[in-house]
């Protein structure tokens, strides 16, 4: 990462729209392993750090305003996005991070351990293959799969007054035809990126 003040600068500017309080830091940090790693395990398609603060980081962070509870899971976290960037600006909370590529999970390792996130898990895991003990309060998915997959995937997961929340670019018309739990879906915008983005609501009406 060349100009690793520029993208000191990026979060500065940028982090107050999300979040009040100092974690600029330690999201600089996991940005710059996210980097050192990438080039080795091909994490993200982004390769530029700049587009990474926008399309990551911020995008990741734009969806705090509908994370419910305090027992959350990442489902095909991948490099920790949203889920780490979640678990930074949300101490308190408890995090699962679910993933099945060892290679992703090896570098979630290295992040926990570099940054001492104590609230977070390391699962390496289809998601079907993996029953906790307790149900979350949020499921959180950003490139999992379609809502109606998300779904069925992930019943077992969730509590029944959890809710389910799947990122989304433009409003996913033919995906909400196939679901028949109560929704609702919350567009946003992230400066830096282009095209819409969206967040899909859902809450959980099968009760155990």
């Amino acid at each position: 990462m060349n100009d690793q003040a520029n993208i000191r600068k990026l979060l500065e500017e940028g982090l107050p729209q999300f979040i009040q309080g100092q974690f600029g830091e330690a999201l600089f940090q996991y940005l710059l392993l996210l980097n050192k790693w990438n080039s080795a395990y091909n994490l993200t398609a982004i390769r530029k750090p700049e587009e990474m603060v926008t399309k990551h980081i911020f995008d990741s962070l734009a969806i705090l305003p509908w994370v419910q509870g305090q027992r959350l899971i990442d489902v095909g976290t991948g490099a920790g996005l949203p889920g780490v960037v979640l678990a930074i600006a949300k101490p308190d909370s408890q995090f699962v991070l679910l993933d099945s590529n060892g290679k992703k999970i090896r570098f979630l390792q290295e992040v926990k351990r570099q940054l001492s996130l104590n609230n977070i898990e390391i699962v390496q895991s289809r998601v079907e293959n993996f029953h906790p003990a307790l149900g979350f309060d949020t499921v959180i998915s950003r490139a999992f799969s379609t809502l109606e997959q998300m779904l069925h995937w992930t019943q077992h997961l969730i509590r029944p007054d959890g809710i389910w929340l799947a990122m989304k670019g433009r409003y996913p018309d033919t995906e909400l035809e196939t679901i028949h739990q109560p929704y609702t879906v919350e567009s946003y915008t992230v400066a830096g990126i282009d095209g819409e983005r969206c967040c899909v609501l859902i809450k959980n009406t099968i009760k155990e």
